[in-house]
């Protein structure tokens, strides 16, 4: 037997179907050059174009192009049946008939795919990781260790991704039961590595902002904590950025299309310029944070000036910036995971690090600096950054 998923309501008559954009709930048998629907009782038959029809079985899952179906159905029975497609209804008719059965012809074979629960599919993890960084530049040698001696301990986002899902397929995160969770900055920069993660596991919550602060808080990580799996783990990726560009010169990166070799992190970079006013005694704090139009940043730069000092006495103050947002960040995100551990489900793999953004032709890197694995009491249980 055949089901359509949704998650709507039924519709209460057939007539409220007639012209309109609509969703229904049938039980149906399905094959590829028609669909046809028997119930006992009054049948409502119509024509329409079904713009996606996505049939979920016994077999698997079939997403169907777009076509013409005719079929019949029993609107009865509709409240005890699941389906899910948009219907732009071109005639609908209405009769009347005595009750009878219709004998489906044997459906045709369909892939044996797995439900969909996260991110489904016949794929491993590894398998999506491969696929993910196929179409990505070959490694630079050069640049590599351009990065690596600005940046020690930083590894390529290649290297990060494979061997963090490696880690995590040996407990139990499989691309169906893990959601991915991220607080990385606004900037598109920052999605590099969030798609590259999004490749494996699916979607993300995003509970980021500015910087890459989590500024969904305590309420966005118990909606996240909400959407994780029955039985099912959490990936949570936080990490501020920090561009370097093709000659070395950290905070800066080049970007498609855009001949000035940009800023990166604007926001960072704006918010060490407000902290450098202050300690060299130029500005005043301000109270910013209380501006709705801007407050992200008013709290970026509040958040970062217990670390003026710091930043003055760096030897490098573009190198040093994203470090000590990262330790910003990590008060706020160990407060916040703490608070909302209670749900937590079968577990959470917590990264943390710095994001290397790049120019178009190289490689990202990342510098993990906590790679924790927290048990389904929210208990901090095992470090595992060496194994990455």
């Amino acid at each position: 037997m055949t089901k359509f998923m949704t998650d709507t309501e039924a519709m209460q008559s057939p007539v409220e179907l007639d012209k309109r954009h609509a969703m229904c709930h049938v039980d149906a048998y399905a094959e590829d050059d028609d669909l046809n629907v028997v119930k006992y009782g009054t049948i409502v038959s119509f024509v329409m174009w079904i713009r996606r029809l996505t049939i979920v079985d016994d077999d698997g899952m079939v997403t169907y192009s777009p076509t013409e179906f005719e079929f019949e159905i029993n609107p009865t029975q509709w409240q005890n049946c699941r389906c899910k497609f948009t219907l732009a209804f071109t005639a609908l008719t209405v009769s009347t008939t005595a009750a009878f059965q219709h004998a489906p012809r044997t459906p045709t074979a369909r892939p044996n795919l797995t439900r969909r629960n996260i991110l489904a599919g016949l794929e491993t993890a590894a398998d999506r990781v491969r696929n993910a960084f196929s179409v990505k530049p070959d490694e630079n040698r050069d640049f590599d260790k351009l990065v690596k001696s600005n940046f020690p301990g930083a590894v390529s986002n290649k290297e990060l991704v494979t061997k963090v899902v490696n880690v995590l397929d040996g407990k139990g995160f499989t691309p169906a039961n893990t959601l991915l969770a991220t607080s990385f900055c606004a900037d598109e920069l920052a999605r590099i590595l969030e798609d590259e993660f999004n490749t494996v596991y699916g979607h993300n919550f995003n509970l980021g902002g500015l910087s890459g602060f989590p500024f969904a808080g305590n309420t966005g990580f118990g909606a996240m904590s909400a959407h994780i799996p029955d039985d099912g783990f959490c990936l949570l990726v936080h990490a501020p950025h920090v561009g370097i560009s093709k000659d070395g010169v950290i905070g800066k990166v080049e970007r498609s299309g855009i001949a000035l070799v940009d800023n990166c992190c604007g926001s960072a970079i704006a918010a060490s310029n407000y902290l450098k006013g202050i300690t060299d005694g130029g500005a005043k704090i301000t109270p910013k944070l209380q501006q709705f139009s801007d407050f992200q940043q008013g709290a970026v730069q509040e958040l970062i000036l217990p670390f003026g000092k710091r930043l003055n006495e760096a030897d490098n103050r573009m190198k040093e910036l994203p470090y000590a947002l990262y330790d910003s960040q990590d008060i706020l995100v160990r407060d916040i995971v703490n608070t909302g551990k209670k749900g937590i489900k079968s577990g959470l793999a917590l990264l943390g690090g710095i994001q290397i953004n790049t120019g178009p032709d190289t490689l990202d890197y990342f510098h993990p600096l906590r790679f924790e694995f927290y048990d389904s009491e929210g208990n901090m249980v095992e470090d595992m950054l060496s194994k990455i």
